[in-house]
């Protein structure tokens, strides 16, 4: 019997201050960011997905919203799906720019096998496969979305390969708007996809 999770990363953020948002609230789609949440419902959209989970951040939602009405589904919240704490959030810090270049960060980067900024990674994954494990049950011999975010849906990527959970976050394949799709025949992971759902010419 075979299942695929679909992991959907959120869309662009309208973030004009180039702020690291995490967890706080607001911080809506740009318009380039719903264009790539329609992107992803129309690549889902002839798949067999019965059931769709979202983080409950609203860039999440609001990047499962065209996701449910081109499925037909409601929407699920699901705080396992969140983004990962950062202890900058709300500040501006360029996680993908050398940190060499930012030493008003450093305090925080001491250990980046934990890491020290925020959540630890296993942390992170064990809520993750959690999520994935309830989607994976709930929807057997069909297909399921969940919607969240870069570092969640990383470092689950990263469990399920066997690799290891520390990395560099700006060598991260997880674009905007994204798909990471695991895929299981009966219990067991056989594969892992990744589509950054570019736009066509």
């Amino acid at each position: 019997m075979r299942t695929v999770v679909h992991l959907v990363r959120h869309g662009e953020v309208h973030n004009p201050d180039g702020l690291l948002y995490g967890r706080a609230p607001g911080f809506a789609l740009s318009r380039a960011g719903h264009a790539m949440a329609a992107r992803a419902a129309a690549a889902l959209a002839g798949g067999d997905v019965v059931a769709l989970v979202s983080s409950p951040l609203q860039r999440a939602r609001e990047t499962a919203a065209p996701l449910a009405e081109r499925l037909g589904l409601d929407v699920e919240l699901d705080d396992r799906l969140t983004e990962a704490h950062h202890v900058l959030e709300g500040r501006r810090v360029d996680m993908h720019r050398s940190i060499l270049r930012q030493p008003r960060v450093w305090p925080t980067l001491w250990n980046p096998w934990r890491p020290s900024w925020g959540e630890p990674y296993r942390e992170v994954v064990r809520r993750m496969t959690a999520a994935v494990d309830d989607a994976r049950a709930a929807a057997r011999g069909h297909e399921v979305v969940l919607v969240s975010h870069e570092a969640p849906i990383w470092v689950t990527r990263r469990h399920a390969e066997g690799r290891r959970l520390a990395h560099l976050p700006r060598r991260r394949e997880v674009g905007l708007g994204s798909l990471t799709s695991l895929h299981f025949e009966d219990d067991d992971l056989v594969d892992v996809g990744y589509d950054a759902l570019e736009p066509t010419a």
